[in-house]
């Protein structure tokens, strides 16, 4: 097989390409991946550095490779053969420069001190032994910018200088060497395989322009372009986000149970014989017994009183799903009678009589009482008990209202299921049955369901707003809460209520910044420990709710689910948008100032795919500022004024010309407003039958 084959073969132009650069940053791979197709992982380029050399009589001994080296570029055919040479810097190359038509410098994209010796050492020596040699500036190993670095350099050699994030050059630093010296600068990947073309097609095209000044009377060298503009790299797909939710803790300093033994923001208080008080919250009695949802719905402290019949009808409906109704069926209130006035001697005025109503009660009223936290009167409901309700089986009973847990080591088992009797906590009173039978493993069933059941009424107090005792107005309306459960769920809510805040004691609290729907999902989390999202949510804005109210677990929760919904609409091929975001296409379309609007390259392809085709010769001329917005790839059938692709190097400049042309801005836009009144009316146009 004969080298010089190409030489005699007619208008087929032979280049030579010579390859220069330091050690390991990547020469000969760049060499193999053009020449050879050859194909390497990350891994396989981190093995132990050998310096070598891609021998030129490969050309001779392979065909494939002088297959490979024949290409056509701007429809002239040309043959090139590459150069490899070591990167030692006291080597003798100028044998490897001799009759040089394009040299390729390389530097590592990981490597600052091979970028720093490009100007000091390689550049010089190139000038020094083809003066007139065009120069490709070259950056490699581009995967590494966008590489996970720890696991690279664990990857490596044991005795290898291990990458740190501040060895990353950024493009702007190719650009910038790129045009101090006057040279087109390109990156490449050869894990990648992105850009390796580029370089070589675009060596070519300078090499051939050099040409083409000598041999001028080579008419097939007149359709040559400069080095054009190198499309971005697009960097590779991040792996999902790994969000770690964190555990619920274990225990809070102010759940239900200290809540129950501190009665902050307490809204009732029992009274018992011998002038005992016990203090209360109404939600949490309320949503665990029906005898106090029933109690406490009959009639307000205003005197407006409810149907009986319809008392407890929502919250009773739900024993039935659960199962419950099958060990002990819960029976109604004794008396359905309203509440009547306290007749006889000794009655306090105001108050009303109970005790036709249920066994354990004598009467209720509502009067100012002192807060035994804030130390503050406050309206609270009063309500006084049989003197056959004792003390500490009572609060044991609140106890178990509150935590869904009972003592099985008391002693007085028996007072408490008498009261649980009187009560109609009929759970409460099997849970001691169990204990008494020596079957105490039953009661995790029955907790497991009071705490459903709750949760369940719980969240229909949150919707329908009853025994709310606080009001938050936020953006767009009100939203009724509850004190107790804020507390017990929120250290942010604690803080405010507990302290000497004035939202401790208003019944209005203001929390601008956010809005109904986000602020009943927080609600919702922190009275059932439960995240359920609406349509109407707005993830983004949860996240700042969240971060706000100092919720961890609601903030890693949240976060899950806007990727899960970023996922679901990837996945469906939903458009995923800003709101207020309009592009070319849509059914409305706002009007822009028309001094024009720019637009991030982020959008960019999908501006492309939107814009309709435009017919040869129909090009829309775009004019630009000198340097401004040079980098921006322009979508189909927009081409610069003047004409033609974006050289560059414009023809007829100097070569320190190219370097303003390919010294790109870090932020790549483009200026669409003059463009889109044009494209949207052809576009409309088009589509008429």
């Amino acid at each position: 097989m004969d080298l010089d084959v190409d030489y005699e073969r007619p208008n087929v132009e032979t280049i030579k390409c010579v390859v220069v650069g330091d050690n390991a940053v990547g020469k000969t791979r760049l060499i193999c991946a053009r020449a050879c197709n050859a194909t390497l992982s990350q891994y396989q380029l981190l093995a132990t550095h050998v310096p070598t050399v891609w021998a030129i009589d490969q050309y001779r001994v392979c065909q494939e490779v002088l297959e490979r080296s024949r290409d056509v570029v701007d429809e002239v055919s040309v043959s090139l053969r590459l150069w490899d040479t070591f990167g030692d810097h006291h080597k003798d190359r100028r044998f490897a420069y001799g009759r040089s038509d394009v040299v390729v410098l390389c530097f590592s994209l990981a490597n600052p001190n091979s970028l720093r010796h490009v100007k000091t050492m390689w550049y010089p020596e190139i000038k020094h032994f083809c003066p007139r040699t065009p120069i490709i500036l070259v950056g490699c190993q581009l995967d590494l910018r966008y590489a996970d670095l720890e696991a690279v350099n664990r990857a490596r050699r044991p005795l290898a200088k291990p990458i740190k994030p501040t060895d990353i050059l950024p493009p702007e630093r190719g650009h910038e060497v790129a045009k101090e010296l006057g040279v087109p600068y390109y990156e490449t990947s050869v894990v990648a395989q992105f850009g390796i073309k580029d370089v070589f097609d675009n060596a070519i095209r300078a090499a051939l322009i050099s040409r083409r000044h000598l041999q001028f009377w080579k008419s097939h060298l007149k359709k040559m372009q400069r080095p054009l503009l190198q499309a971005p790299f697009l960097p590779p797909k991040p792996p999902p986000p790994v969000i770690h939710i964190p555990d619920p803790p274990a225990s809070r300093s102010w759940g239900p149970a200290a809540l129950f033994c501190t009665p902050l923001c307490a809204d009732v208080v029992f009274q018992l014989q011998g002038g005992q008080q016990v203090f209360a919250h109404r939600v949490y009695l309320a949503t665990s017994c029906s005898k106090f949802y029933d109690l406490f719905t009959l009639e307000g402290p205003r005197g407006a009183a409810k149907e009986p019949a319809t008392r407890a009808r929502s919250l009773d409906g739900e024993r039935g799903a659960l199962g419950e109704g099958a060990r002990a069926p819960l029976r109604t209130s004794q008396s359905d009678d309203a509440l009547r006035p306290v007749a006889g001697d000794g009655a306090v005025p105001g108050a009303r009589d109970l005790s036709a109503w249920g066994r354990g009660f004598v009467s209720m009223r509502w009067e100012l009482v002192e807060d035994p936290v804030a130390g503050r009167e406050k309206r609270m409901t009063v309500v006084c008990m049989d003197r056959l309700v004792q003390a500490e089986p009572f609060r044991a009973v609140l106890e178990y209202l509150y935590t869904g847990r009972l003592d099985q080591a008391r002693g007085d088992l028996m007072q408490v299921a008498t009261i649980a009797e009187l009560l109609e906590v009929f759970d409460l009173r099997m849970m001691v049955a169990n204990v008494l039978n020596k079957e105490s493993f039953m009661n995790q069933e029955i907790t497991k369901a009071f705490h459903v059941r709750r949760a369940n009424r719980i969240k229909e107090c949150l919707g329908k707003g009853v025994f709310a005792d606080v009001v938050f107005r936020v953006d767009d309306g009100t939203v009724p809460a509850h004190k107790p459960l804020l507390i017990a769920g929120c250290d942010w809510m604690m803080a405010m209520f507990r302290g000497a805040f004035r939202e401790s004691y208003a019944a209005e609290v203001s929390l601008p910044g956010t809005n109904c729907a986000c602020l009943r999902a927080v609600l919702d989390f922190l009275y059932t420990g439960v995240f359920t999202p609406t349509p109407d949510l707005d993830a983004m804005e949860l996240l700042i709710l969240t971060n706000r109210l100092c919720l961890p677990r609601l903030q890693a929760l949240t976060e899950q689910y806007a990727v899960d919904e970023l996922l679901r609409a990837f996945m469906q091929q939903v458009e995923i948008r800003r709101a207020g975001d309009h592009l070319p296409g849509d059914d409305a379309v706002p009007q822009r100032p028309a001094a024009g609007r720019l637009v991030p390259a982020l959008h960019l392809h999908q501006l492309q795919q939107r814009l309709p085709p435009l017919p040869p010769g129909d090009e829309v001329h775009v004019p630009r500022e000198p340097g401004a917005l040079r980098a921006a790839p322009l979508a189909a059938g927009v081409v610069p004024e003047g004409g033609g692709p974006v050289p560059a190097l414009q023809e007829g400049a100097g070569s320190r010309g190219a370097a303003a042309a390919q010294a790109a801005h870090p932020q790549q836009v483009v200026l669409l407003a003059p463009l889109a009144p044009r494209l949207l009316k052809r576009g409309a146009q088009g589509a008429r039958p």
